[in-house]
């Protein structure tokens, strides 16, 4: 079955609760159409329209980033697996990104603290996938590869907790990989899995080291959800069209890393029936440790094994 959601104010918040009512309760299997906001809570269709502003539904002092959910999944249950599988991705029309200006670890190793904050506007072009801006005078192009920075299901603590830090549960892992045709793993930790999602991003290096991508709105996200009660995660796990990926987040870069290459190891034992430490030597000439984003307080790692590295 598929399921559309509209830019509704009942259908956004900018938390994470397992307390939050469901917008939507779905089969496992089933499909969900939406679009998503900007960063600053905007959406404009076309450039001859004035973008609208939206607000969260729950009212936070200071809410995150604008997301859409929860999405209740019916089979889900503590300990069973959601696959949230990317089916298509289409961005608006426009897209921001800033620099500097602002009190950031980068910025003050850069001496960009106290320097005017940059807010470069992207104009996007959904048919040739390519992205234009301007700087200094100067016209930039880059070709896009959109994804989508936030999905995540509810955590099992009480409580309100923030959009930014990426968690065991997903949230904002802001993975440039997680591109059409991937699917992400989340270990579920409330009955329904109250699943949420949003966070559009055109095009993002990997760090997303000025602490934004080109932000901007989603057209058309159309994802379908899945619940795994074949498989056990604490972690999220990604499965891409080129790659397996396992993340690690911590405040401390090398605890991500550990958290990341554990998930890995014990993938590849999984995956190839070895010992742990048949799986290491494995991994230190197959997998690739990239750093995903330096910039929400808890860092993130991902570890790519790409398909047919080891045959």
């Amino acid at each position: 079955m598929i399921h559309k959601l509209g830019l509704e104010k009942e259908n956004f918040h900018g938390s994470f609760s397992n307390q939050y009512k469901p917008i939507l309760e779905v089969n496992s299997g089933d499909t969900v159409q939406l679009k998503t906001l900007d960063i600053q809570w905007g959406y404009s269709p076309s450039p001859d329209q004035e973008v609208e502003r939206y607000h969260s539904r729950e009212n936070e002092n200071k809410p995150g980033h604008p997301i859409i959910g929860p999405i209740a999944v019916k089979e889900a249950k503590p300990g069973m697996v959601l696959e949230v599988r990317i089916n298509e991705l289409v961005p608006g029309w426009y897209g921001r990104n800033w620099a500097g200006g602002m009190k950031n670890w980068q910025n003050e190793k850069l001496g960009l603290t106290d320097s005017e904050r940059v807010q470069v506007d992207w104009k996007l072009n959904k048919n040739t996938m390519t992205g234009t801006c301007e700087i200094a005078g100067k016209e930039f192009r880059v070709g896009l590869d959109p994804f989508i920075g936030l999905m995540g299901v509810a955590p099992s603590e009480s409580g309100v907790h923030s959009t930014p830090p990426p968690r065991y549960c997903g949230g904002n892992i802001d993975c440039k990989e997680l591109t059409r045709g991937s699917s992400l793993f989340l270990p579920i930790s409330v009955d329904g899995a109250l699943f949420s999602i949003g966070d559009g991003h055109a095009l993002q290096g990997d760090g997303e080291v000025s602490g934004t991508a080109i932000e901007c709105p989603m057209d058309l996200v159309d994802i379908t959800l899945i619940v795994r009660d074949d498989m056990q995660l604490s972690m999220p796990r990604a499965l891409t069209p080129s790659s397996w990926i396992t993340f690690g987040f911590d405040e401390d870069l090398n605890e991500a890393t550990a958290v990341a290459l554990d998930q890995m190891v014990v993938l590849m034992s999984e995956l190839y029936q070895i010992e742990k430490n048949e799986a290491l030597a494995l991994a230190s000439v197959a997998v690739d440790l990239r750093i995903t984003q330096v910039v929400n307080g808890v860092k993130g790692v991902h570890a790519i094994l790409k398909h047919g590295s080891i045959r």
